[in-house]
């Protein structure tokens, strides 16, 4: 490196943006992720020993994917060498392999290639990379926002291993705002600025788990906002609206407003009304509420309001909820808006929610009541001499697959627990129950 080079690499960290300038450098600066980086885990001890194999991070925007690449720069004593797919060439990788030749051969150095967003490579360029992966002149660092299984190719992802990166959660969120708007040496602590705690709750809660969108916000509302009388920069929630070009909803994610909409969400939802379900799917939203909050009261209401009279809401809930965790915000809101307003239009009932209710009562009141021996079990070492299994009458060699026999504690012979609805699905579930039962009588 020459004085020029070593000059405008230090002006660019002095002016580079803040989320860039408080990236960690060492894994106990990190915040988050603490699901694959904690210290008992595989990434955190690969790292600390320097004995890192090809890896894919998996992610969405904001979620420190580059930032763990440059803590294993920053701890590794392998050469580490960075292209960005969406500007390199065969011609870059083809100059990185040979550096990487000639450093191993001369003096036995491995070489750690981080690619960023690796997705844009084409088949031909990922395909390039295989044999020099395989053979161990680069380890592999690729980073993706979209899902590698679909957008890597096979054989790089068999020989590496896949980190998925999640959201950052609202507390972490908080931590990084917070050392940005106070830390002398990385943050901006030296403008004297102070955040206040609905102004921190907001910027935290809108960025959707996205640190960058955050900390750019930050940075802008520093950077432009007065010092006031006391010579202090206040970062109110006027300025932090500002800043990110979003209204504040009165919505205190733990106080009375909060539980009032997501109340009316889910009441909105039991009473069949799709449009007042969706308005306050977007009040929450809009609000920065999590989308796993939301999914998880979407797939509650689907299971208790639903039920088997369309069993496959649940089926849409949850497939929206994973769907909603890959994909990420913006583009999660159209997925939720699917999966809601199909819960809301489903025909109801809570015929779960009594049984479970029913037998747990009865469970309580009555205790471990004996199973019927024809229905215990019958594999173990000596269960046939004490009778246990013998009379079982095995339903499928029935007509209707259906034979009647004891199946409750003989003490609660003939109760009842599940009784299905005179709604959608579970009509046909009642009229199926009642014909094998005469049927079989």
């Amino acid at each position: 490196m020459d004085l020029f080079e070593y000059m405008r690499n230090t002006n660019m960290e002095k002016e580079a943006p803040l989320a860039a300038r408080l990236r960690p450098k060492t894994l106990e600066e990190v915040v988050g992720q603490q699901h694959i980086i904690g210290k008992d885990k595989l990434l955190y001890r690969a790292i600390k020993a320097d004995k890192l194999s090809s890896i894919i991070l998996y992610g969405p925007p904001g979620t420190g994917k580059t930032t763990l690449a440059k803590v294993i720069a920053n701890t590794t004593s392998a050469e580490f060498t960075q292209i960005n797919a969406t500007v390199a060439g065969k011609k870059d990788m083809e100059e990185v392999v040979k550096e990487a030749k000639d450093r191993q051969g001369m003096y036995g150095k491995k070489t750690i290639l981080f690619i960023d967003e690796i997705h844009r490579f084409n088949k031909g360029q990922q395909d390039y990379l295989l044999p020099f992966v395989e053979d161990g002149t680069v380890i592999l660092i690729g980073a993706t926002t979209e899902n590698p299984y679909f957008e890597v190719n096979g054989a790089l992802i068999s020989r590496s291993i896949i980190f998925e990166l999640k959201p950052l959660d609202l507390e972490d969120v908080k931590t990084l705002i917070r050392r940005a708007v106070y830390d002398n040496e990385k943050g901006m602590g030296a403008y004297e600025a102070e955040i206040e705690e609905d102004a921190l709750e907001f910027l935290a809660g809108l960025s959707g788990g996205d640190a960058r969108h955050a900390l750019n916000a930050v940075e802008l509302g520093i950077m432009t906002t007065r010092r006031s009388e006391d010579g202090k920069i206040h970062i109110t929630v006027e300025v932090a609206q500002e800043c990110i070009q979003k209204r504040v909803l009165r919505y205190d994610k733990t106080g009375d407003n909060h539980y009032d909409v997501v109340s009316a969400f889910i009441k909105s939802m039991r009473g069949s009304d799709p449009d007042a379900a969706v308005y306050y799917l977007a009040r929450m939203l809009y609000a920065g509420e999590q989308v796993s909050f939301i999914t998880r009261r979407l797939m509650i209401c689907a299971s208790e309001d639903v039920g088997n009279a369309d069993p496959n809401a649940l089926q849409v809930a949850v497939s929206a909820s994973l769907a909603a965790e890959r994909v990420g915000m913006p583009e999660a809101q159209i997925i939720l808006a699917q999966a809601v307003a199909y819960v809301a239009c489903a025909p109801k009932s809570n015929a779960a929610v009594a049984a479970i209710g029913d037998a747990w009562k009865t469970v309580e009141e009555t205790g471990n009541l004996p199973v019927p021996i024809h229905l215990q079990d019958s594999h173990y070492k000596g269960a046939a001499k004490l009778g246990r299994g013998v009379g079982y009458q095995y339903a499928h060699d029935y007509p209707n697959h259906y034979v009647k026999q004891q199946y409750l504690p003989y003490e609660l012979s003939g109760r009842e627990f599940y009784r299905p609805s005179g709604n959608g699905y579970e009509i046909k579930i009642k009229e199926h129950m009642a014909k094998i039962k005469k049927e079989a009588d």
